[in-house]
Formats: C-alpha cells, structure tokens, sequence
C-alpha cells in the first residue's frame, strides 16, 4: 500500500472509533511522520469553571502523537505506552489545533510530541508519549480496509 493510501485508511479508522461520537467536528489530516488535528470549541467539553477538560487536552495530543507514528507503521496497530502531559493555559473558545510528530524510530517503541494551539496560535499544552508495536495486523481492525483513494 502507498503512503497516501495508508494515511488515508488512518484517517477513516480515527473517525470509526466509537470514542468519536463524543467530539463534534474534529478533523485529522495525516502526513510522513505527522498528524494535525483540529477541533471546533464546543461548551460541552468545558469542566465546572467553563474551560475545556483536561481529559479532551490528552485525547487530542495523544491522538496526534499517536498517529504521527502510525504514519510510518503499515503492518501492525501500534498503542501508547505511556504519555506526559503539560497544560500551559486554559481553553476557553474557539478552534484548536494539536500537531504531532515522530521524535525517535525504533524497532518497537517510538516517541512522539504533540503540541495544543488554541485559535489564537498560542501554545495552550503540550506532551511527549511512547508506543509500540502490537501483534495485531492493521488490516484485521474495523474501519482499516484495503481501498484505493
């Protein structure tokens, strides 16, 4: 499979998961060794003093990280072993934006960073994460399939 085709396929599986019917609007664009997310700002992430959750600040910037790696990974679904995490600033609106990229290759583990923009291009959190390879074929897991883009 190309490397077009591949991002594309990773694309599809992101938003197959089910954990995505809880966030509105996200898009993910996937390149060699980054991903890009962006997430329209919605009230309903916001915590009890009206800024978005932490919990959303991990899920984007692991998931930017995380497909980072996956970009260069086409036989097996990778996970995430560990993940560091620094809030910088509070999001209080707007769009944001979290940007991956892969730091170190290895056979089996990888490092990742991802980095949180908010709309204002203002670095609002940012974290480092590892992952590794599973036995699990990419091609067994739902919403990974063999087309052609």
């Amino acid at each position: 499979m190309d490397a077009a085709t591949h991002y594309r396929q990773l694309e599809k599986l992101y938003h197959s998961a089910n954990i995505q019917q809880f966030i509105d609007g996200s898009q993910l664009k996937i390149e060699h060794q980054t991903a890009e997310i962006t997430l329209p700002g919605n009230p309903k992430y916001n915590h009890g003093a009206n800024a978005m959750h932490g919990a959303l600040y991990f899920k984007l910037l692991d998931d930017a990280a995380y497909f980072a790696v996956a970009s260069i990974v086409q036989d097996v679904f990778i996970v995430t072993s560990s993940f560091q995490l620094n809030l910088v600033r509070p999001v209080t609106g707007g769009t944001i934006k979290a940007v991956g990229k892969v730091r170190t290759i290895g056979k089996n583990l990888f490092v990742a960073e991802a980095t949180l923009y908010n709309e204002q291009g203002k670095e609002v959190a940012f974290g480092t994460g590892q992952f590794m390879k599973t036995n699990q074929p990419l091609s067994s897991l739902q919403g990974y399939e063999a087309t052609n883009y």
